[in-house]
């Protein structure tokens, strides 16, 4: 007999089409008045326990509040709180670590590469206001050697700055 009966019982949950099935059923018929009565006795008193459990939340809500006030804790501080302990959070990550290091990398190559051109444009340019003041013409001036070896020396360093800047991109 017990075999039969374990039979009987379903190990798995409920699935959508038996619940329906469960909630649509009657089972009023089957009970007798007195386990009618009971069950109507337990769901007031559930009912009551969950009304108590609701007003106690609520008053420790409050509490809470109240507390947290007293505190000087309001939503602001909370946001930011919040927010720096997420964004301490997003630096320790290996990806935002890797990612500093390479833009670090990056931009110490590109200052090098600006620095380099500031001194060159600037030394030129102090050679071709000594070539200006001791020219007669702009056409002169541009088919000096001086003009011309600033224009060479222009275009190398804007290619290799433009390699350095695409080596750091490759690299990583």
């Amino acid at each position: 007999m017990e075999a039969q009966a374990q039979g009987l019982l379903e190990t798995e949950p409920l699935q959508g089409r038996d619940e329906d099935a469960v909630a649509s059923a009657d089972f009023s018929s089957m009970l007798s008045e007195e386990e009618k009565e009971e069950l109507k006795a337990e769901l007031v008193q559930l009912e009551d326990e969950i009304t108590t459990l609701r007003q106690v939340l609520s008053a420790k809500e409050r509490h809470l509040v109240e507390i947290k006030q007293k505190l000087g804790m309001n939503l602001m501080n909370e946001l930011k709180q919040n927010f720096s302990k997420s964004w301490h959070d997003m630096q320790t990550t290996t990806a935002y670590k890797k990612t500093h290091e390479t833009l670090s990398h990056a931009g110490q190559k590109a200052t090098a590469a600006f620095s380099n051109v500031g001194t060159a444009i600037s030394k030129k340019f102090g050679d071709m206001s000594y070539s200006i003041r001791h020219s007669i013409s702009m056409p002169a001036m541009r088919n000096s050697p001086t003009f011309k070896s600033f224009e060479e020396r222009v275009e190398t360093t804007v290619t290799s700055l433009k390699i350095k800047i695409s080596c750091v991109h490759c690299n990583y």
